[in-house]
């Protein structure tokens, strides 16, 4: 049974500027083996953080260091989760999440779907 689904989109150039403006927020965002991909992959990772609190009904207090995407070496991607995000997918009855990202053309995008 689906128990959410969640999409969003990120433009590449945008995030980029941000990260510039704001450096801080790659320290906030992404864990330490995340922080070393480049910036369509950082924007993508980002993309499926925000489709995966969408998947799991926004709700407030989760940290972005308990969702992380590992760099994948050609392999399909897996969604990885811990503490407050892995304490919400238990509370919905979520025993796995299916992931699709992709970059191109300047637009990062990402679906994540939880499954109970």
């Amino acid at each position: 049974m689906i128990v959410g689904v969640g999409v969003d989109v990120v433009d590449v150039a945008r995030f980029v500027a941000t990260v510039e403006r704001t450096p801080a927020l790659l320290d906030r965002l992404f864990t330490d083996a995340e922080r070393d991909l480049p910036p369509a992959s950082l924007a993508a990772r980002f993309a499926v953080k925000e489709a995966l609190a969408k998947a799991l009904a926004s709700p407030g207090g989760l940290r972005w260091h308990d969702a992380w995407v590992p760099a994948s070496g050609g392999r399909p991607p897996e969604l990885h989760v811990e503490g407050t995000v892995r304490a919400r997918a238990d509370e919905l009855g979520v025993a796995r999440f299916h992931l699709s990202i992709s970059h191109d053309a300047g637009i990062a995008a990402a679906v994540v779907v939880a499954e109970a």
